[in-house]
């Protein structure tokens, strides 16, 4: 079987997206399913056949995405109105669109560099109505923090000026 030439090739564009919040572990096969069922009840079932979207991969909160060249603007739509996936309450936020996946993932790496570079030390505790958390991740204004418990550890979503200084 030979190779297609690329002039017959089909387009596709792949797209960057963020999952908030950040740090939960989630299977790229559910993923799909949660977006393909986003996509279907949104376009209906022609569109979503001649769009073909799938997951190329999923790490570290983001997720690169694909589908052909000329439905990533629908594509990107769907993606705004997925808001659960394994009874866990997300959102999908689109940072970039490309014609290559490489790019997407330069700009993760970058994006990882800045965040790291944004975080406090590790040696310092924080503290949030008197207990003690752990910094799950930071974006921007919002932090995720897990409370620190022997029991249950909680996951909290809080900003700027939730937190105290010790």
């Amino acid at each position: 079987m030979s190779v297609l030439p690329p002039t017959l090739r089909e387009k596709r564009r792949y797209i960057l997206a963020r999952v908030e919040p950040s740090g939960l572990p989630l299977d790229a096969k559910d993923l799909y399913y949660t977006l393909y069922e986003a996509v279907t009840s949104l376009w209906g079932d022609v569109v979503t056949a001649a769009m073909r979207p799938a997951v190329i991969s999923s790490e570290n909160g983001f997720v690169i995405l694909r589908c052909r060249r000329g439905t990533e603007r629908e594509f990107a739509i769907a993606l705004s109105t997925v808001n659960g996936c394994n009874d866990c309450t997300i959102a999908i936020r689109v940072f970039a669109i490309s014609g290559t996946i490489e790019s997407l993932r330069e700009r993760v790496k970058t994006m990882d560099i800045s965040i790291a570079s944004r975080l406090p030390p590790t040696d310092r505790e924080l503290f949030f109505d008197g207990k003690s958390v752990e910094l799950a991740s930071r974006n921007g204004q919002k932090f995720d923090v897990i409370e620190k418990g022997f029991k249950n550890a909680h996951r909290l979503f809080l900003t700027r000026e939730d937190l105290e200084d010790s």
